[in-house]
């Protein structure tokens, strides 16, 4: 497996030959110090960063590829290996080999990809949820959908600000395929990692404590109802005046900008607020664009301060990486990658729908 060194790094184990060797030799390739091939510098910035091989002082003859631990900088990294291309065998596999790949997932040719597995954080119940790569293989043409989201549910809601992320990282990928003949891999994977404990999108207001670190005014939230973000907020719930119904529009651009790319329920987010009566404010007066029906109480101020009052690290965009591993089958070529190309365009039609639904 995947050890981490104490300098921040991962060490994966060299694969006896000839796939080890191979892989190392990719890697010196690409990160040669005098490489000055445009192809494989702009290769570098969908890869791991390499920092050669390294031997436990113990065991000198074990060698380890040295590589940048792209989960380092999260706080719940989800993570998701996902296999690309349409054959997971290489051009020298023996006819036993292949029948051993195609029977592990026999939709791989027409889909083009396969889930080898995945870690989803849920803010919900504080807890990862793990999928093997038997989860993957159970998926078919009509599952697979549904099967990936899986990957971007929080516990609370969809993180279609992630799904739009991950769609542009792809198509980066994508780019460069289309534009290079000179390598072919097999059996080579995207993986995708997103911060899971996204407070800024979805904040669990359970306690007075927490409710103080998020400097949220006391008592504006029932006690652990949930808030949720969305470009266009639709609040239908009860006041203690009364029932009201407002559909906030982007004209708030006080919060929009912040929250533009926030994470977003199937249909509508909703916000279970429990308002209190507070003087009126003129913060947002000069870009309020607010549907009047059905709308009493005073529930503009109170979303004032639910958006005034979230913190001043949250991002308009989410953050996430995808890198491509895995290259103990990467082979010269004088074609382009019609098989990897080929898994990428359908992933991205698979992420594009759930964006979409």
């Amino acid at each position: 497996g995947i050890l981490q060194h104490p300098d921040g790094t991962v060490l994966k184990q060299l694969q006896p030959p000839p796939r080890g060797p191979r892989e190392q030799e990719f890697y010196n390739k690409v990160y040669d110090s005098d490489c000055c091939d445009s192809i494989l510098l702009e290769l570098r910035e969908y890869l791991p960063k390499y920092f050669g091989v390294w031997s436990p002082p113990t065991a000198p003859n074990d060698t380890y590829l040295k590589l940048e631990d792209v989960t380092r900088k999260f706080n719940k990294p989800c993570i998701m290996d996902v296999k690309i291309g349409q054959k997971s065998y290489d051009p020298y596999a023996s006819a036993e080999k292949i029948q051993q790949q195609v029977s592990k997932y026999p939709l791989m040719e027409e889909i083009g990809f396969l889930v080898l597995g995945m870690r989803v954080y849920h803010m919900s119940s504080d807890s990862y949820e793990t999928q093997n790569q038997h989860y993957g293989r159970s998926l078919t043409k009509e599952t697979v959908k549904d099967g990936i989201s899986k990957f971007f549910h929080s516990g609370y809601c969809l993180r279609k600000d992630v799904v739009a992320a991950s769609i542009q990282k792809v198509e980066k990928i994508l780019e460069w395929f289309e534009g290079q003949t000179q390598l072919n891999f097999y059996a080579s994977s995207l993986l995708f990692v997103y911060e899971g404990s996204c407070q800024a999108t979805a904040v669990r207001l359970s306690d007075v404590t927490l409710a103080e670190k998020r400097r949220v005014p006391k008592g504006l939230l029932s006690g652990g109802d949930l808030l949720e973000y969305n470009n266009n907020i639709h609040v239908i719930n009860s006041t203690e005046n009364g029932k009201i119904e407002a559909s906030v529009s982007k004209g708030l651009s006080k919060f929009y900008a912040l929250h533009k790319k926030a994470c977003t329920k199937r249909h509508h987010s909703q916000l279970s607020l429990k308002v209190e009566n507070s003087e009126q404010d003129n913060m947002w007066k000069s870009s309020t664009c607010i549907t009047q029906e059905h709308l009493n109480g005073n529930v503009l101020p109170q979303l004032e301060k639910v958006f005034y009052h979230m913190p001043a690290e949250t991002k308009e965009s989410a953050n996430v990486e995808v890198r491509m591993i895995d290259f103990a089958h990467v082979f010269p070529s004088n074609t382009k990658d019609e098989g990897y190309i080929y898994g990428l365009k359908n992933l991205i039609t698979v992420l594009q729908n759930i964006l979409d639904n």
